[in-house]
Parts: C-alpha cells; sequence; structure tokens
C-alpha cells in the first residue's frame, strides 16, 4: 500500500466539502489530513486557536513553530514557516538563528521548545521565566503549538508529504 497523498478536489470527501475552500484545500498537510475527514473536522477548530487566535501573538508563534519544525527535522513545516516568517518581517538571520540557540526572548522561546521536545515538560525554572516573560496563558499555547506541530510533522514525515508548489519555489530562489 503506498503513502497517502494530497488529495485534489475531484477527490476531496463529501463529509470535509466545506473545508476545501477555505484551510485545509490550499496546503498539501491537510490534502494528506483529508484522507481521515473526521480528524480533519476536530482538527479546524484548535487549528484556529493555535495558528490564529493564540496568545502568544503572531511572531512569537512562529518562533516556536520554527524551532518545533528544526527540532523535528519537519522539512515542509520548516520551508513553510519560513515563508511565513519573512510575510511577517523576520530577517534570515533571525530564521537562521532558531537552528542554533539564539539571545533574548526567542533563546527563551528555543530552551522552552527543546525542553517539550526532550524533557516533555517545562522545568520550574524555565516555565516561571516564561509566564514572567509571556504570560501564563502563552505559556499554554506554547506547550499546545509544540504538541499541535509535533502531530503535524508525525503526519507530514511518515507521508512525505510534497512541499507546497509555491513555497518550494520561495525556497529554490532564496534558501534557508
Amino acid at each position: 500500500m503506498t503513502s497517502p497523498q494530497p488529495l485534489s478536489d475531484d477527490d476531496w470527501p463529501d463529509a470535509v466539502a466545506d473545508l476545501r475552500e477555505g484551510f485545509a484545500g490550499k496546503l498539501n498537510v491537510y490534502r494528506v489530513m483529508a484522507h481521515h475527514p473526521a480528524l480533519l473536522r476536530a482538527w479546524a477548530p484548535l487549528r484556529q486557536h493555535i495558528v490564529r487566535d493564540t496568545s502568544l501573538g503572531l511572531e512569537r508563534s512562529e518562533v516556536v513553530i520554527l524551532r518545533t519544525a528544526f527540532r523535528f527535522g519537519s522539512a515542509y513545516e520548516w520551508a513553510h514557516h519560513v515563508s511565513r516568517a519573512r510575510a511577517l518581517g523576520f530577517s534570515d538571520e533571525r530564521i537562521a538563528a532558531l537552528r542554533e540557540m539564539p539571545d533574548g526572548e526567542d533563546g527563551l522561546i528555543a530552551r522552552a521548545v527543546d525542553a517539550l521536545v526532550d524533557e516533555r515538560r517545562l522545568p520550574p525554572e524555565l516555565n516561571a521565566a516564561l509566564a514572567e516573560a509571556l504570560g501564563r496563558e502563552a505559556v499554554f499555547d506554547l506547550i499546545a503549538t509544540v504538541g499541535f506541530y509535533s502531530v503535524l510533522g508525525y503526519i507530514l514525515m511518515s507521508y512525505d508529504t510534497p512541499i507546497d508548489d509555491r513555497i518550494a519555489e520561495e525556497m529554490a530562489e532564496a534558501p534557508l
């Protein structure tokens, strides 16, 4: 049996037809997830919170996602979020620094992602520092974002999901 590939519009399941014109039809990751319509349907409200309504704000969220993508080795998520970070005004130097250990708040966030990946928890001192710097709700959203993008990474890497054409072209023109 071959790995599920992104579904075409012709093969899109009726059970999630309403999601095709929104976020789900725009990206290969969700076109792969559409092989399981009930999961895609359940995923949508959490995605809305993690991606759009997060108390982290869009910039901090991108730092979390980029570090998570790097730590998981998810080329798809890395490429897509390099593009998104650039659109938010991140310099390529700031983005590249997330492969190492950046200074300042980006470093604090990177250490949190690393702790979640490596220790599966935030140590008390790091948790307190994050709450002081970001606020308690943002710490919850940071944890949830790492979990959310970990699951996406598992799906993407399990099924060798191809990077969407527009993003692949951008990365070919300006790799990072």
